[in-house]
């Protein structure tokens, strides 16, 4: 099966994993400017992706362990220090504590992602088929800028306060480097029918994050 696997075509899923890492960057230049609402939207399109890219490589019998470590290398830096900077950029003040909490943030996310690589070549949780060992990169750090959607969304409030973020943020952290189990939907299958408008819909993400 894996001979029959074209070589262009083995490069499909690391090449969304790149996309999701140029999707995910951005984020904090969008901060820096103030446009939050691209901030956000940005990193949305790289958890999009990284749902993707594992799925269609094993669609395509395309799984290699080349591209399980550049996928935790993306998720490194779209999850984890990505939000981290757009957070300490949306809620400044006292700059040495909200920067230590943003790494704390950050690390933690790398933390996350090599235990996970490690379980890879280790016997695995029982529950690891259909959870994952902790809270899962992509949702991490959109659960790290919850604070800031709210904010969008309804104003600046107690959500919005410098105390309360980073305690979030904090709290986040540790979610990632738990042993809490996560449900997972990593084993769900597309039926063969679903593979073609799966990949026009990933050629549609990638042409909009292009734009």
């Amino acid at each position: 099966m894996m001979s029959r696997t074209t070589p262009g075509v083995r490069l499909l899923p690391n090449a969304l994993t790149v996309l999701a890492l140029c999707a995910g960057l951005p984020a904090v230049q969008f901060a820096l400017t103030g446009d939050y609402v691209l901030s956000i939207g940005v990193i949305g399109v790289a958890a999009i992706l990284d749902s993707l890219d594992g799925r269609i490589a094993r669609l395509l019998d395309a799984s290699s362990r080349m591209g399980a470590e550049l996928d935790s290398l993306s998720d490194a830096i779209s999850f984890g220090v990505a939000p981290a900077l757009v957070l300490y950029v949306w809620l400044p003040g006292d700059g040495r504590f909200g920067w230590v909490v943003a790494l704390i943030f950050a690390v933690c996310m790398v933390l996350r992602l090599a235990r996970f690589n490690t379980l890879l070549d280790e016997d695995q949780p029982p529950f690891a088929n259909e959870f994952f060992v902790g809270v899962p990169a992509p949702a991490g750090g959109l659960t790290a800028l919850l604070p800031v959607i709210v904010t969008l969304e309804f104003g600046t409030g107690w959500w919005s306060s410098q105390p309360v973020v980073w305690l979030w943020t904090v709290a986040t952290a540790a979610l990632l480097i738990s042993r809490i189990p996560t449900l997972s939907l990593k084993k769900l299958r597309a039926p063969a029918k679903a593979v073609a408008p799966l990949l026009v819909g990933v050629g549609l993400l990638a042409a909009a994050v292009i734009q």
